[in-house]
């Protein structure tokens, strides 16, 4: 083997490494539930637009998506770096550079909003500029890192993509998509809140004020049972106004229950050496119930 094929080799590696810190940067699992929820916000919509088109928009919503997590890696590298959880993102590790990694966020954020609205309408362009917006500038930059609130506002960025599905495919806001918003924004501070329970080490190494830190487990705990209290009467509005019919009614109170009676399990416990893995186990099925919510959405939507 010459050493012109080796040296092309050893480019091609590189390229291709370089390319998957980039994606890294994109907060790859974020997009997949960003591709999900959109995806459910477009296929419950009254209006049905051409597949083609679908994929093409919630493409641009994924892209804009990955845009914020890699404005929020950019800014928060500092933080990154002293976290377990978060050391070997690309740039701690060197993998990309923080000027590299803000040209990126930039120019995808641009992309997606302009191609949004290209493909789609002005409406669910606005709606994805302000969800980058508010994930970067409210939540990154001026709430992360000066209130143990940061996740229950910042939540709200989170809590638009179904509404942009709905948007895309309609080109309105009705009460219908508000319900997607409002299961996922009160969702979120009992989701992150588990987390940060038995990341607390992490959090409080990087002087990040996560509830944990600012006011102590047991008031975290508390607050957990609290919000996941919040979920039952917000998965019986999109019953109450119509939008889904009793199977979603009934399994959605089932599955909330159960997630009331895990938080209300890891409550009792009182500094408890379980108590870590119940918080374990708060977060893992949070994730479990959040993805059969909207699965039951669209279930309901289909034997309607």
């Amino acid at each position: 083997m010459n050493t012109n094929t080796i040296n092309k080799k050893t480019v091609s590696l590189n390229l291709i490494s370089y390319l998957k810190s980039l994606i890294q940067l994109m907060k790859p699992r974020v997009m997949s539930l960003v591709i999900f929820t959109c995806a459910v916000g477009l296929l419950t919509s009254p209006n049905q637009i051409p597949l083609i088109d679908s994929l093409i928009c919630i493409f641009f919503v994924t892209v804009g998506a990955g845009a914020a997590g890699a404005l929020n890696m950019w800014y928060e590298a500092d933080l990154d770096s002293l976290m377990t959880r978060t050391c070997l993102r690309p740039i701690p590790t060197g993998k990309v550079s923080k000027d590299n990694a803000l040209i990126f966020g930039v120019v995808l954020s641009i992309v997606s909003v302009i191609g949004l609205y290209y493909f789609s309408n002005f409406l669910s362009a606005t709606l994805l500029f302000i969800t980058i917006a508010f994930y970067v500038f409210v939540y990154t930059i001026w709430l992360k890192r000066k209130t143990p609130q940061n996740i229950v506002i910042g939540g709200a960025s989170g809590a638009l993509p179904p509404v942009i599905g709905w948007t895309i495919a309609t080109n309105s806001l009705s009460l219908e998509p508000i319900t997607f918003f409002l299961i996922i924004f009160y969702w979120t501070p009992s989701h992150f809140w588990a987390l940060s329970l038995y990341k607390a080490k992490d959090y409080a190494k990087a002087k990040i004020p996560m509830l944990p830190i600012t006011n102590g487990v047991e008031e975290t705990k508390k607050k957990i049972f609290v919000y996941s209290l919040f979920m039952l009467p917000i998965v019986i509005i999109p019953y109450a106004i119509g939008f889904t019919g009793k199977l979603f009614l009934g399994v959605s109170l089932i599955l909330t229950l159960y997630y009331n009676y895990i938080c209300y399990d890891l409550l009792k416990f009182k500094k408890n050496k379980f108590e870590l893995k119940k918080a374990q186990k708060v977060f893992a099925y949070s994730i479990f119930y959040l993805f059969l919510l909207f699965v039951l959405f669209l279930v309901d939507q289909l034997i309607k």
